[in-house]
């Protein structure tokens, strides 16, 4: 049921069934971190307007999806952006934005300090918006922001996003675009670092890419990689695993990853295209404590901004450029969905 007459005949105010709630947190590392608060039927996120409208959570039917790292939820601290001191800020959360300049391991290039992940993902939004809406097509919620990456006579990028669902779907959009608002050419390194969490995480989680081959980071991930695609029980102190994917697409450069626990009866499906992400990483931490799947669209290498200085080819757009990031997130419930996703999967990418 998704037309407005026939619903409001149930309910007096639609946020009986669906909102958009700003939020404030009050209580430790979160103290004053600004909030949306996303309800779509049994679906709800929150996304966070401080930190670059990243998604911190996201649940269905009460089971959340995403995972939070030790430190917990917390808004911009003095040690984001000091190197490797990163580490104790990243919270995890459903999807965090990784860039522009840099990615991956904080380095140093002709003198000039890159943190771990880089700075976005701690850009708060200005301009921020949220609406709830009757269309034709249903009601929609809605939240936008721009985040900007500037330096006196440094770079000067701007990031407008939105993210989108409507009534009665299980699906979310991430539409990003990234303008580069100097007058000389400017690294945009980017990753989209995605995290699934306990209980969707599990050892009874099976991944489904359309992987042509795969690739380990580095020794603790070599002779592992003919796992990539199930998780193991927590193991006390074990090694973080990075793999290296080259993915299929269709003909029209799309490309996917699904996400099933079949115990739960639940499932997720990525989408993206390959245009502008044409790389994709996987993280996976079985270490008790840390327990953790990451899947990362790209569209730099997991080694880095040095790498790719090195190698001559950091991704750069010029003056006034702009490119557009589509991905699409899917709850999948129940067997019937589940199989049906993976049905399409396989002509996909057959």
């Amino acid at each position: 049921m998704s037309k407005q007459s026939d619903m409001m005949k149930y309910m007096g105010s639609m946020q009986q069934a669906a909102y958009i709630r700003p939020l404030t947190y009050a209580e430790g590392r979160s103290t004053g971190l600004k909030a949306y608060e996303v309800k779509n039927g049994p679906m709800s996120y929150k996304l966070l307007a401080d930190k670059c409208l990243d998604m911190s959570e996201l649940s269905y039917k009460g089971v959340n999806f995403s995972f939070l790292s030790k430190p917990g939820l917390q808004g911009r601290n003095a040690y984001d952006t000091a190197g490797a001191e990163a580490g104790r800020s990243i919270m995890g959360g459903m999807f965090f934005t990784c860039g522009v300049e840099s990615i991956c391991a904080p380095c140093n290039v002709d003198g000039v300090d890159y943190p771990m992940h880089g700075r976005m993902r701690t850009t708060p939004g200005e301009h921020l918006s949220a609406d709830a809406y009757w269309a034709e097509d249903g009601y929609h919620l809605s939240a936008s922001a721009e985040m900007r990456e500037a330096a006196l006579f440094g770079e000067n990028m701007a990031l407008r996003r939105s993210i989108d669902t409507v009534y009665g779907q299980k699906t979310f959009t991430l539409t990003d675009t990234f303008q580069n608002q100097s007058y000389r050419d400017e690294p945009l390194m980017l990753l989209y670092h995605i995290n699934l969490g306990w209980p969707f995480l599990d050892e009874n989680l099976r991944l489904y890419l359309p992987t042509r081959s795969v690739t380990p980071r580095d020794a603790e991930a070599e002779g592992h990689e003919g796992e990539y695609d199930r998780m193991d029980p927590p193991k006390d102190n074990e090694p973080e695993y990075v793999f290296i994917h080259d993915l299929k697409t269709d003909a029209s450069g799309d490309t996917c990853a699904i996400a099933v626990n079949a115990a739960l009866g639940l499932g997720l499906r990525i989408g993206w295209n390959v245009k502008n992400l044409p790389r994709f990483m996987e993280w996976k931490s079985t270490a008790s404590g840390d327990y953790v799947i990451g899947l990362e669209p790209a569209n730099s290498s997991v080694y880095g901004r040095p790498w790719h200085e090195a190698r001559n080819d950091v991704h750069r757009l010029a003056p006034f450029a702009s490119e557009t990031n589509v991905l699409t997130f899917t709850v999948l419930d129940g067997q019937a969905e589940i199989d049906a996703a993976l049905a399409a999967y396989g002509k996909q990418f057959a």
